[in-house]
């Protein structure tokens, strides 16, 4: 069992040696060897091999995680020799602490700490994510009502709009808004965009964005010009998404978005109580 001023030290030194490498947060080989209770290099080596190994098998590409490198140290006698060193991401580090000897403490503390930093830096990218995605439905929910009052203004009430809007989620997605509430499961009296995943959203935001650009610079008016207008929209977004090899209706669901943007909003006040 480690006792608790051994895992402070431990921790303290694990994070006073990592570094930036390429904008990525990064530790050395040589310098993680001596905090992992390695003596010889030739040794040590030899474990970043089997992790070099273990990423391998995990489809993970090796030198976005083990970048070699050289750098110049100096002798005993004064003068500077150079030596290879490979820098380390979290995830390659975590690697080595798995392939170690878990009996050395230093190990065992290498795989708990790296384990957790790798799940932290997950559990960031996640929540940046799940943010990114409300706020792109934020944002056509304005653009939505942007174009709606452009419509408004162009003789097109609330029903044409609701025509138009469908006719165009029938174009982006080859669906109707009924049949696509459907195939993802959403609920009847919610919209479908509350249940897209990012990209979805962002394509309905950018042809909708078009279609009130449009209307005004056309000089459209009435349902069936600005309808076409719509749908031809739409049709370009969906070739762009097609010919980069996203097919929209074929994209799985998302959480409901507003499910999403309550929890985000709870974790923000539990963090300005704390």
């Amino acid at each position: 069992m480690i006792k608790t001023d051994e895992v402070q030290k431990l921790f303290s030194q694990f994070e006073a040696v990592a570094s930036e490498y390429n904008g990525l947060e990064c530790w050395s080989a040589r310098e993680l060897q001596s905090l992992l209770g390695y003596t010889q290099w030739r040794n040590f080596v030899g474990i970043i091999d089997r992790a070099k190994e273990t990423c391998k098998n995990t489809a993970v590409s090796i030198p976005d995680h083990f970048a070699d490198v050289s750098k110049m140290v100096v002798i005993g006698s004064g003068a500077e020799k150079e030596i290879e060193d490979i820098f380390l991401t979290r995830y390659a580090c975590y690697l080595i602490a798995q392939n170690g000897d878990s009996r050395k403490s230093e190990i065992a503390f290498a795989q708990t700490y790296f384990a957790l930093q790798t799940r932290r830096s997950e559990l960031i990218e996640q929540r940046l994510l799940e943010l990114e995605r409300v706020e792109a439905r934020a944002k056509l929910r304005e653009t939505e009502k942007i174009l709606s009052e452009v419509l408004f203004e162009r003789g097109v009430d609330d029903k044409g709009f609701a025509i138009i809007r469908s006719k165009g989620d029938k174009a982006l997605f080859q669906l109707d808004t009924r049949q696509l509430k459907r195939k993802l499961g959403v609920p009847e009296n919610r919209p479908v965009a509350d249940f897209l995943p990012t990209v979805s959203i962002k394509a309905k935001d950018f042809a909708a964005a078009m279609t009130a650009e449009n209307v005004q610079l056309k000089d459209l008016s009435g349902l069936p010009s600005i309808e076409r207008e719509h749908v031809e929209n739409n049709q370009g977004v969906r070739k762009i998404m097609i010919e980069r090899g996203l097919v929209p209706e074929n994209l799985p669901p998302a959480e409901d978005v507003q499910k999403v943007a309550r929890r985000l909003n709870s974790e923000k006040t539990k963090l300005l109580k704390a």
